[in-house]
C-alpha cells in the first residue's frame, strides 16, 4: 500500500541541476501529533469522497526556461498512490525552489449509489497544449490534456504526458459535480514569457474561487494550464473539490494538537536593533494607563477596568470611542516604548480550504508605531510624524495541513498587504522547525529575510528596514488562544470584540508635515518626495489609529485575497 505522507520523486532522465531537483526537508524531524478525532490522520471524508494528500511524485516533463527566474517548471504525477485511491490530476512547480508540494488523491466511499459514485473515468481527452513548437530547453516534448468528464461530473486536474497519444481513460478520475466548486487561477507557475503579464501559454496554481473560514472549496493541488494570447483574465474548465462534511470540523486540530503545532513551528520574531517601539501584552498596555475616550466627552477619558468590562462590545467602527496613551508625558513616553518582557502573542485558529488546512494566525500588539523614513535615491529623509499612530496590530500566519500537520507556507503581513512564502524559502531558527520573521523598524511590517524593502519604486519609497538583533521574541513561549470556533470553551477576551480604534485620529495635517520636510529639500528631492506621496496609500502615513484583529478582512477571509 502506498504512503500518502512521503515526499520523493523519481526521474528517468537527469537534467542540469536546478533547485527543484532537491527535495525540501525540514531542519529537524516532525513530531508525532497527539491523537485526536481526525487531525493528521492521513485522510479526510468530504462526504462520500475520501481524499488523502500525496507528496511523492514521478517526474513527467520539464522545461528549463521561462517562468520565475527564467528557470522553467517541472510537471509530475503522484506516485505511491494508496490502494483504492485514484489520481485526480498532475502537479507542477517552478524550478526555482526545492521540490515541496502535494496533490490530493480520491477514493469513492459512498454507501448509497443511487446518485452514482463520487468518482468516474473521463470519456475522452482534449489536447490543450504541446511543447513541440516551444523554442526552449526542455526534456523531450510535453503534452497537456484536459479530461472530458461524463455527464454530472467535473474534471479537477490535467494530465501531462511525453507522448502525443491520448492517455488511458484509467489514468485519472473525474468527480461528481455536487462535490466540486468553482476554482480560479492562483500563483503563476510557468509561462512562455518570464512574467505572468506576457501573453502566451501559462500555467497557474489552482485554488477555490471562494475562500474563507466558511467556504467549502477544497484546493486539489493541481494546476490550470491555458492559452492567454487573447490578453483576457485566465479562466478554466477545471473545478476544485467541495467539502460537504465541512460543518463537522472533524479534521481541525484540537487544543493539545495546537500546542504541539505552536511548539513545532511558531516564529521567532526579530526586531530592529534601533527600534525603540517594541511590543507589549494587551494587559500591560491597559494596566499602564491606556485611556478610553468617548466622542463628546474628550475631556474626561477613563482608565480601562481590570476586567475590561468598560470596553464597548460589538457594534462597528463608528468613531464613538477610541483608545489612547496616558496623558502624563512621562507615562506616555514609557508606554510608547512597549515592554517586550511582558509581550505575548494571541492566536486565532481558523479553517481554510474547506477545513483541509488550518491557519494559525499569530497576532502581536505594539502600543506605538513609529515615524517613517523616505529613501530618495541615495538620501534618507525622516518624515516627521508621518507614520506615527497609537495601537499597532501586526501578524504572521502559518498554514498547516490537516492531513498530516506539515507546515506548508507562511503569510507575512506588511502594512495593508502581505506575502505568502513557501516553507522551502523560509529561514529557520537554529536547526529547529520554527521559522524566523523580521519586524521592520518603526513600522513593524513582517518580512522573511533581513534587509531593506522599499514601499514605492526601486529607488524612491518608504524604508522598511529589518535586521537581526538581541531584541527577539519566541512567539510560542507566551501565548493564548483567543479564537477557535471549533474548540469548545475558548472564551474571547473583551478587547477582541472591541470594534473601535486602538488609537486616536492623528491630529497633524499630512500636508503640513510634507511641507515641513519639503522646505529643507532641493528641487529634485522635493519633486521626488511629492511623487512618493502620490503613489503610496494613506495607511502608510498613519492618519488614523487601527482597529483590532477581529475587524480585519482576513479574520474571516483568506490572507492576501
Amino acid at each position: 500500500m502506498g504512503n500518502c505522507l512521503t515526499n520523493s520523486f523519481s526521474s528517468a532522465k537527469e537534467a542540469k541541476a536546478l533547485p527543484v531537483d532537491t527535495i525540501f526537508k525540514f531542519p529537524s524531524p516532525l513530531p508525532n501529533w497527539a491523537s485526536g478525532e481526525g487531525f493528521a490522520s492521513g485522510t479526510i471524508d468530504l462526504g462520500g469522497l475520501q481524499v488523502c494528500q500525496i507528496s511523492s511524485f514521478t517526474k513527467i516533463w520539464a522545461t528549463h526556461e521561462g517562468g520565475t527566474d527564467n528557470l522553467g517548471a517541472t510537471f509530475f504525477e503522484p506516485s505511491a498512490v494508496p490502494k483504492g485511491f485514484s489520481m485526480l490530476g498532475c502537479y507542477s512547480q517552478s524550478n526555482n525552489q526545492p521540490l515541496f508540494g502535494w496533490i490530493l488523491a480520491g477514493k469513492d466511499i459512498t454507501v448509497d449509489s443511487s446518485s452514482g459514485g463520487t468518482l468516474k473515468k473521463p470519456i475522452d481527452y482534449t489536447l490543450i497544449w504541446s511543447s513541440e513548437s516551444l523554442n526552449f530547453e526542455q526534456d523531450d516534448h510535453g503534452y497537456m490534456w484536459s479530461p472530458t468528464p461524463p455527464d454530472g461530473y467535473k474534471a479537477v486536474g490535467h494530465v501531462v504526458t511525453t507522448s502525443p497519444e491520448k492517455p488511458s481513460l484509467d489514468k485519472i478520475r473525474c468527480v461528481r459535480s455536487d462535490l466540486t466548486d468553482e476554482c480560479e487561477a492562483g500563483r503563476w507557475i510557468w509561462g512562455e514569457g518570464t512574467t505572468s503579464s506576457e501573453n502566451g501559454f501559462d500555467v497557474y496554481g489552482s485554488r477555490p474561487s471562494i475562500r474563507g473560514t466558511k467556504a467549502q472549496g477544497v484546493c486539489v493541488g493541481t494546476f490550470i494550464a491555458q492559452d492567454d494570447t487573447s490578453g483576457t483574465a485566465p479562466t478554466s474548465s477545471l473545478a476544485c473539490l467541495k467539502n460537504n462534511n465541512f460543518t463537522l470540523f472533524s479534521a481541525m486540530p484540537k487544543a493539545n494538537q495546537i500546542e504541539a503545532l505552536v511548539q513545532a513551528y511558531s516564529p521567532w520574531m526579530y526586531f530592529h536593533p534601533r527600534d525603540e517601539y517594541l511590543p507589549s501584552s494587551v494587559d500591560w498596555f491597559f494596566s499602564n494607563g491606556a485611556l478610553l475616550y468617548k466622542k463628546g466627552e474628550e475631556s474626561t477619558p477613563v482608565r480601562i477596568e481590570p476586567t475590561r468590562s468598560n470596553l464597548p462590545q460589538g457594534g462597528s467602527n463608528d468613531g464613538e470611542y477610541w483608545l489612547d496613551l496616558p496623558t502624563d508625558h512621562k507615562a506616555r513616553e514609557e508606554v510608547m516604548k512597549g515592554d517586550i518582557k511582558t509581550s505575548e502573542t494571541y492566536l486565532h485558529i481558523k479553517p481554510v480550504f474547506g477545513g483541509t488546512f488550518s491557519d494559525i494566525v499569530v497576532w502581536i500588539f505594539y502600543p506605538f508605531n513609529g515615524p517613517s523614513t523616505a529613501k530618495l535615491g541615495l538620501i534618507d529623509i525622516p518624515l516627521g510624524k508621518i507614520g506615527e499612530h497609537v495601537g499597532d496590530w501586526e501578524h504572521v500566519t502559518f498554514r498547516v495541513s490537516n492531513f498530516n500537520g506539515v507546515l506548508h507556507n507562511v503569510y507575512f503581513s506588511q502594512h495593508s498587504g502581505g506575502t505568502w512564502v513557501d516553507a522551502p524559502l523560509l529561514e529557520f531558527q537554529n536547526g529547529t522547525n520554527k521559522f524566523v520573521a523580521y519586524s521592520s523598524l518603526h513600522g513593524h511590517a513582517n518580512y522573511p529575510k533581513p534587509g531593506l524593502v522599499l514601499q514605492g519604486t526601486s529607488e524612491i519609497g518608504i524604508r522598511n528596514d529589518t535586521a537581526r538583533s538581541d531584541l527577539v521574541m519566541d512567539t510560542g513561549a507566551r501565548y493564548s488562544i483567543v479564537a477557535a470556533e471549533h474548540i469548545a470553551g475558548i472564551v474571547e477576551p473583551p478587547w477582541l470584540n472591541y470594534a473601535r480604534k486602538w488609537g486616536p485620529k492623528i491630529t497633524y495635517e499630512l500636508g503640513t508635515e510634507i511641507e515641513n520636510v519639503e522646505n529643507v529639500l532641493g528641487g529634485e528631492l522635493k519633486s521626488a518626495l511629492e511623487n512618493l506621496v502620490n503613489i503610496l496609500p494613506d495607511e502608510v502615513f498613519g492618519e488614523d489609529g487601527p482597529t483590532g484583529p477581529k475587524m480585519k478582512s482576513s479574520w474571516d477571509g483568506d490572507e492576501g485575497s
